[in-house]
């Protein structure tokens, strides 16, 4: 895949920079965005080290200003793009605040929304182009205490299926990955009881590794996906059947 370039949206840490080295890996060069440019600095070195190719651009996706940015200095190249900045603000529906609500809302879908308005023109003028949006198990499932996020996550999948269909002519694929419970910097805050209720409840008895995602968006990103669109590929260990 090294006639290709990536851009994963917070790629700073956690899901978003396992899928920047999973690509780099694979001869993607990668444009990793994230609004903390002092971690993307150090992935881009990482990258570079291991043989890979990897530039960093500052990227807020609820800023359009800053979405068009990015588009402008790296439009033309980018064929794949990985959705997957996203933040939580977790509360019960009746003391979710609007702001909570809506910077969830703002960061997780509209952010993706940008992200791919933005670059599809350039992937329509290759006629080829892949789209892989970082949902949630949740978003199929919902889950209490998570509103704000589930909805976001369940409209990612909603925005999947609808790009994928307006897009298919142009040899576009638009896929969404939807992970359960996985070792990243979010599930190391929570305390022993929930660590233990949540690996009762996955079949296979343990979290995710953050390699085992990152080699599903690949696929989903690869020459040999090329006949699947509109899909949403469930990594959860079980956890949603």
């Amino acid at each position: 895949m090294t006639h290709h370039t990536a851009l994963v949206t917070g790629a700073s840490q956690g899901i978003g920079r396992a899928c920047a080295e999973a690509l780099a890996a694979k001869g993607v060069s990668v444009v990793a965005g994230a609004r903390q440019t002092d971690r993307l600095a150090t992935l881009v070195e990482e990258i570079r080290a291991a043989g890979g190719t990897a530039e960093a651009v500052e990227l807020d996706v609820t800023d359009q200003a800053s979405v068009d940015a990015m588009a402008k200095s790296h439009g033309r190249d980018v064929d794949i793009l990985v959705n997957n900045a996203g933040i939580t603000a977790d509360n019960l529906g009746l003391r979710l605040k609007d702001g909570d609500w809506q910077s969830v809302i703002d960061t997780n879908l509209t952010g993706a929304f940008r992200c791919s308005r933005a670059l599809m023109r350039g992937m329509m003028k290759k006629r080829w182009g892949r789209i892989v949006n970082v949902s949630s198990v949740v978003g199929l499932s919902g889950n209490a205490g998570q509103a704000n996020y589930s909805a976001s996550k369940a409209g990612l999948i909603g925005l999947t299926k609808s790009l994928a269909q307006e897009l298919a002519s142009r040899n576009i694929t638009v896929n969404a990955v939807a992970p359960g419970f996985f070792a990243t910097d979010m599930t190391a805050r929570l305390d022993e009881a929930q660590h233990t209720d949540i690996l009762a409840s996955i079949p296979l008895g343990r979290m995710g590794e953050l390699d085992e995602l990152a080699a599903s968006v690949c696929f989903l990103a690869s020459e040999e996906a090329g006949y699947i669109t509109g899909h949403v590929l469930n990594v959860s260990g079980g956890l949603y059947m």
